[in-house]
């Protein structure tokens, strides 16, 4: 893959349509817009429905949550989401510009806000770059960055610490997504119950707290058109919060597989030319702190992805959605409690 082109949206998903009409007015009332809205969705992700707006000459991004979400869990709020982009707005330049939020159900039947759209490149799993090793590891290496410099972000300054309750963050991640399980759970899984009771006897104190994204991944980046090993934009805060960032490491951690690693996870692996300790050895270098209970944040993200991923299958085996990709993500599940399990086993976070 050459990555020269801006990723692109494309014709709705059955069922997921909206009201054109409608969201024309509101959009041309609220940013004093005209024109005919043209709408298309872009097709990646599991979670929040994203959706490209042409207004006019303006081209902006809407989220939504996605249908059926209000029957398992209370998150995908919307207005969160759009209250971090704008404290993030004069301190961080990697965030897209909030434009409205409403809670009004009555246009499109959820609350959503609508941003400005950062045109650029998203790699999406299983995207292979044709790049030289040197620059596929400069992109590492920014990718790394970038998520150090949003923990080394002042979050008194910025006024982020109204985002989140830093104290006793971690224990309340371990009781928080154990239940958030127990409520998804369509299959015995026998890895996420042995994980799930060594969380609860092993969990670290609380003590590097920073604004997090809780989600950082490749196809959460918009990298530059000219220069794609640059950054350009950070997407979908939808779980950013304050907290541990030793966490949100973790989770960077959890997209990155190896090739030793269960096969349906490796589907994640866009880029890899530095391997888990490597990344570690990096990031530690860049805050300027050493990661404490590494293994524990590490297996806890693999756990946390695979609970993400059991609640979007749990959406599709009831029924709230008849989106065909979801159909054999159970065993992604299971591939997420293995490995999880494997490094609480071995003490390692690779070389299993």
């Amino acid at each position: 893959m050459s990555t020269n082109t801006a990723d692109q949206a494309k014709k709705i998903r059955q069922g997921e349509e909206l009201p054109q009409e409608v969201l024309q007015d509101f959009l041309q009332k609220e940013l004093q817009l005209s024109g005919q809205l043209e709408v298309l969705q872009f097709p990646s992700g599991f979670s929040n429905l994203t959706y490209l707006l042409k207004l006019g000459d303006k081209e902006m991004v809407l989220r939504r949550p996605p249908f059926g979400a209000e029957n398992i869990m209370k998150g995908h709020d919307m207005g969160r989401e759009y209250k971090v982009l704008s404290l993030l707005q004069p301190y961080y330049d990697k965030a897209p510009k909030p434009l409205v939020y409403t809670e009004d159900k009555s246009i499109i039947g959820a609350p959503f806000y609508v941003m400005e759209r950062v045109q650029g490149i998203i790699l999406r799993a299983n995207d292979k770059l044709d790049w030289e090793a040197g620059r596929i590891r400069q992109l590492n290496e920014n990718f790394i960055d970038n998520l150090a410099d949003l923990h080394n972000l002042d979050i008194e300054k910025t006024g982020l610490v109204a985002m989140g309750k830093p104290e006793g963050y971690v224990q309340r991640q371990v009781e928080g997504w154990c239940k958030r399980y127990d409520n998804a759970k369509t299959d015995e899984i026998g890895d996420m119950d042995y994980v799930m009771d060594w969380f609860v006897l092993h969990i670290p104190e609380t003590k590097h707290n920073a604004f997090i994204h809780n989600d950082y991944k490749y196809d959460n980046v918009v990298l530059n058109l000219d220069e794609p090993t640059q950054i350009k934009a950070v997407l979908d805060w939808e779980m950013s919060t304050v907290g541990d960032q030793f966490t949100d490491f973790a989770t960077m951690l959890a997209y990155t597989p190896e090739k030793t690693d269960p096969e349906y996870l490796r589907s994640f692996n866009v880029v890899g030319e530095m391997n888990r300790e490597d990344i570690l050895a990096r990031y530690e270098e860049k805050v300027g702190k050493k990661v404490d209970n590494v293994v524990f944040h590490y297996a806890f993200a693999l756990f946390k992805l695979g609970v993400i991923i059991q609640q979007i299958y749990y959406r599709y085996h009831k029924g709230y959605t008849q989106d065909p990709r979801f159909a054999s993500l159970i065993q992604l599940v299971k591939d997420c409690a293995l490995l999880s399990a494997t490094a609480i086993r071995s003490g390692r976070i690779r070389g299993f």
